[in-house]
């Protein structure tokens, strides 16, 4: 009996050490595994601690020692890259090259509309290039304003990016390539039916115009939720821009809350809308000369009151303080003005200032060395906007230009953040109206408060208008095919 019984616990104690080892070595792989897609958290080994005694002080102290490795801040987990995710493989129907215009928002819109017209096509993209021959003659290239190796890794599971040609191709599109702005506002049936072929043809096919390319409703889901993932995710600032942005954003958060008014009253814009009101005649002439310098701005006649009536004016900055006071912003509202320089400088800035002493700028926050680097490089600075715009409390655009609209669509991905759509339309009746004595503050106030109740970024749908794109609601401002409830992506599934 005693020789049975020590031979039943020696195989006993066998089978328990094989079984130790077998769940050891399937407990190495799967951690391994996690941690080569992401998943893996050492911390999760904290709650396993509760033992007492030495035993569960020292789990503990292997647990905090674990987390501490497995710190997002450590400086290890900052050098170690992140996981890829898996490359998409494909037979490429060729290359599309593509040339963005207009400013930093404008080409990130259109940036997302290329890169899923060349995952639909089956398209090879390569790195986009930049405007630099419009009004603000920028010479940045993507890769001094956006992190090119994270925007080619991060989208391998859906398309293959390059930042150049091949050679045998350079050298065939400099003398030969095919060039064209495709057809604004179009479908996914007009890239496949006119687009596919002609890359097929050419090898090389390059779009000379990125803005508006791409239709804001009735594409398939799966178009729309990669516009997004391209927005959201891949476009990701330089280092030198993220830090300095975060710098911004952190010195204006260690003073309360803060308010971003885009102040879109600049020389460009006001010369293009043919917006002159509050303009002196001698302000107004030279606003008059550049739109007539610049061909591609195709309007030139333009009657500058009517368009103020219809609401198609930035407004003024006399009129925006007035707006805000009866919005309920009081003289100590911390206010960041997120703009270029504005037209007639310090004069126009005179009554917001007296309103607003609170009164802040980057140029103001950041020393003139910090801003060095972006000086004459206006998209650049454009950025430092963007992300102080979208950690802001409220952001105020006074007007609905592409950064406006595109910062407040972001917003409402980051969890519906509180974004006053102004009524320009409606509040210019009403200033003319208190400005000519038939309104008092109180009825001025009263109403601009009414009118604006349903403007503060509330999740709604997208107004939809059959054959008139332009007078619709802006994917990009409401991509609500990508938005779950609370903001952040919805559940494709």
């Amino acid at each position: 009996m005693g020789a049975g019984g020590g031979g039943g616990r020696r195989r006993r104690a066998w089978r328990w050490a094989m079984r130790a080892a077998a769940s050891a070595v399937l407990w190495t792989a799967v951690v391994q595994l996690a941690s080569i897609v992401g998943l893996f958290r050492p911390r999760v080994f904290a709650d396993c601690g509760g033992g007492g005694g030495a035993a569960g002080a020292g789990l503990a102290a292997a647990a905090a020692g674990l987390a501490a490795l497995a710190s997002e801040d450590s400086v290890a987990a900052k050098l170690s890259p992140p996981a890829l995710v898996p490359k998409r493989i494909y037979k490429s129907n060729g290359y599309l090259r593509v040339t963005c215009n207009g400013g930093l928002n404008q080409m990130r819109a259109g940036i997302c509309d290329m890169v899923t017209i060349a995952r639909h096509l089956n398209l090879t993209l390569v790195v986009p290039e930049l405007d630099k021959k419009s009004f603000w003659a920028d010479p940045s290239d993507f890769g001094d304003i956006f992190d090119v190796d994270h925007f080619i890794s991060s989208l391998r599971d859906e398309l293959m990016i390059v930042k150049e040609l091949p050679l045998k191709l350079q050298l065939r599109t400099k003398k030969r390539l095919y060039s064209m702005p495709p057809v604004s506002w179009s479908n996914e049936t007009y890239y496949l039916k006119r687009i596919l072929p002609l890359a097929r043809k050419h090898k090389v096919i390059h779009f000379d115009k990125s803005d508006a390319r791409l239709a804001n409703n009735g594409l398939p889901i799966q178009l729309q939720m990669l516009r997004c993932r391209v927005n959201f995710e891949a476009l990701r600032f330089t280092p030198q821009i993220e830090a300095l942005g975060k710098k911004l954003v952190s010195t204006l958060q260690r003073n309360g809350q803060f308010v971003v008014l885009h102040l879109r009253y600049e020389m460009d814009m006001l010369s293009f809308s043919g917006c002159t009101h509050g303009c002196s005649s001698k302000e107004t002439e030279e606003l008059t000369r550049m739109r007539y310098a610049y061909p591609w701005w195709k309007e030139k006649e333009i009657d500058s009151e009517a368009k103020r009536l219809q609401g198609l004016c930035p407004l003024t900055p006399e009129e925006i303080t007035l707006v805000l006071k009866a919005l309920g912003f009081t003289k100590d509202t911390l206010i960041y003005i997120a703009s270029g320089e504005i037209y007639g400088g310090e004069r126009r800035l005179a009554a917001l200032k007296a309103a607003y002493p609170k009164l802040v700028r980057k140029e103001k926050i950041l020393s003139p060395d910090e801003l060095q680097p972006f000086q004459n490089h206006s998209t650049q600075m454009a950025a430092l906007d963007y992300m102080v715009s979208l950690a802001s409390n409220i952001f105020i655009p006074s007007y609905d230009g592409n950064m406006a609209r595109v910062v407040e669509g972001h917003r409402r991905y980051m969890g519906f953040r509180k974004t006053i759509v102004l009524d320009r339309k409606k509040l210019v009746e009403l200033l003319d109206l208190f400005q000519g004595g038939a309104l008092s503050w109180d009825e001025f106030s009263g109403a601009v408060k009414e009118a604006h109740k349903s403007r503060m970024s509330q999740p709604t749908e997208r107004k939809i208008i059959p054959g008139q794109p332009k007078e619709e609601d802006y994917f990009y401002a409401n991509p609500q095919e990508c938005l779950g409830s609370n903001g952040g992506f919805r559940d494709a599934s």
